[in-house]
């Protein structure tokens, strides 16, 4: 993935939108955390403060995870693992990194082996990227927002929100 090649492209089998209250968000990011696998990654975009973190916070607590997920801000990949989650998990928040090798140190693709990767500020990826990735953006303000979901044929079949 973060090798020097040609950029990836989402194949993207299909593109839905989701106005939702931010009392909804706990319930969304549960139903997609819910359907995670391993080798899965979720792309988090938006705006600073859109609710990235608590979609992301949510999929950790529907896969188990008792206590408050920090933000992986400062840490930039927050690891997840049994038995505190059913599914290895990296939240990853990638705000910070300013440059590509600064990717390549992360490893991030070693966790795609038997868990799934969570990824705040995608945009950071550049044109590097995963095809089968579930990007998610959130838009909007106050407490009306609204999901974009960019769902390739892997996610198709078990898109929780229809």
């Amino acid at each position: 993935m973060l090798s020097p090649a040609a950029p990836a492209k989402l194949t993207t089998a299909m593109q839905t939108r989701h106005p939702y209250t931010l009392e909804d968000a706990g319930r969304i990011g549960a139903a997609i955390g819910a359907v995670l696998a391993p080798g899965d990654v979720v792309l988090l975009s938006g705006d600073l403060g859109a609710g990235k973190t608590t979609l992301a916070r949510a999929m950790l607590k529907a896969r188990g995870l008792a206590g408050e997920a920090p933000s992986p801000t400062f840490a930039i990949v927050q690891p997840y693992a049994p038995p505190e989650v059913d599914l290895p998990i990296a939240h990853v928040d990638l705000y910070r990194i300013e440059r590509a090798d600064e990717l390549i140190e992360l490893g991030l693709d070693d966790y795609r082996h038997d868990g799934a990767l969570l990824i705040e500020w995608p945009e950071r990826l550049g044109p590097e990227g995963w095809p089968d990735a579930l990007a998610l953006t959130i838009s909007g303000s106050g407490d009306a927002r609204v999901l974009t979901a960019q769902v390739p044929a892997a996610w198709e079949a078990r898109w929780p929100l229809r």
